[in-house]
């Protein structure tokens, strides 16, 4: 119900998403009678697409019908931040107290956020000691979102000690937490203290995910360390971790760019084992290095087995190796890659911009 009504609102009317929902309750769920639950669906639908006048309107229209809690205000809540920010957030708070709901720590958490986004890190202090006050106690995500905003504001010291506050609070510290302070660390360029941050998440079993790396990248690549961006990736593929396609992309540019194509190739031949196709973007960026060093063999390889694994290669790319690959007198590949290319789009239509098998009659005679 929720993926329907999310698809209905995001491609059709207001009307058409509220007709939607009552054919649901008539026709499809079919001796269920709608509750809070169901109603909560539909206002989330239209928060996800940050259509607030609309949420306002089904509010405002159906709650007499249901009845609303406190996650219905919450979802309500949750949407004004996305959409408006700290101050529709703060209006809609004071209308759900006086409509009589009590705060819980999710609304607090919403109202945190809203505020250390916008970079009001104090008041998001104040809402941790008032939440405190009226005894709703912080969760984990609370300390996380707190974390995040003393990194936007620059207070690292703050940061630091809300995270050391975690077990007083009985709370146990998750990756999210940690990746929080590292970004923090590596906003305020103290890439030392991350690397050891990372080494301690490892010491105490708290599992590395790719926001992990990739912040730890970015922050060593801007530091323009190219050994400890070296030794991480190294330390990477040893736990046999594969990153996610932004990361590929961005270790991707770096080695190019520091004409460290071994390293590249590495990496290309890492994601390959294990299973994985680069991102075109990937191939253009190593290929493009690659041919200009005179290592043409080694870019028509890389081309050859993303187009085996049913990615197909950008026009420009088939352009600059077809060049290349003319220039060193092996016209067998270039017709080889035209061959692929073609068999590929017959069965998978590429999208604008990607090579559609372009060699010509003459060239392939």
């Amino acid at each position: 119900m929720s993926i329907l009504l999310s698809r209905i609102t995001k491609f059709q009317t207001y009307e058409d998403t509220l007709e939607a929902f009552e054919r649901m309750a008539k026709n499809i769920f079919v001796g269920r009678k709608f509750g809070t639950d169901e109603f909560n669906v539909l206002l989330r639908a239209f928060c996800t697409q940050r259509q607030m006048k609309e949420v306002r309107s089904v509010f405002n229209k159906m709650h007499p019908r249901f009845s609303p809690n406190t996650k219905t205000m919450n979802i309500l809540l949750l949407g004004f931040k996305e959409s408006g920010g700290a101050t529709a957030v703060e209006l809609f708070y004071h209308e759900m107290v006086q409509r009589g709901f009590e705060p819980n720590n999710v609304t607090y958490n919403i109202r945190i956020d809203a505020y250390c986004k916008k970079g009001c890190f104090g008041d998001g202090l104040r809402l941790l000691t008032e939440m405190e006050g009226v005894n709703c106690l912080p969760t984990i995500e609370t300390i996380t979102t707190l974390i995040h905003g003393a990194g936007v504001a620059r207070n690292i010291a703050k940061a630091r000690e809300l995270f050391e506050e975690i077990p007083m609070r009985n709370l146990r510290p998750d990756t999210g937490v940690y990746n929080t302070l590292l970004s923090s660390l590596v906003r305020c360029r103290d890439v030392e203290s991350a690397t050891s941050l990372m080494e301690e998440m490892e010491e105490k079993g708290i599992g590395h995910d790719n926001i992990t790396y990739h912040t730890m990248f970015f922050g060593l690549m801007k530091s323009k360390n190219l050994d400890s961006v070296s030794e991480l990736f190294d330390n990477m593929m040893k736990k046999n971790f594969v990153p996610k396609t932004r990361t590929v992309v961005v270790l991707m540019k770096f080695f190019c760019a520091n004409h460290q194509l071994d390293l590249g190739l590495n990496l290309w031949g890492y994601l390959l084992k294990r299973g994985h196709c680069p991102h075109g973007h990937a191939l253009d960026l190593l290929a493009t290095s690659l041919c200009s060093y005179g290592k043409v063999q080694e870019a028509f390889e890389c081309s050859k087995q993303m187009l085996e694994r049913g990615r197909h290669m950008s026009k420009a790319m088939f352009r600059m190796l077809e060049r290349f690959l003319l220039q060193a007198g092996d016209m067998e590949k270039s017709r080889t890659l035209d061959v692929m290319i073609k068999r590929l789009q017959n069965i998978l239509p590429p999208s604008r911009g990607l090579a559609t098998g372009i060699l010509t009659p003459t060239k392939m005679d």
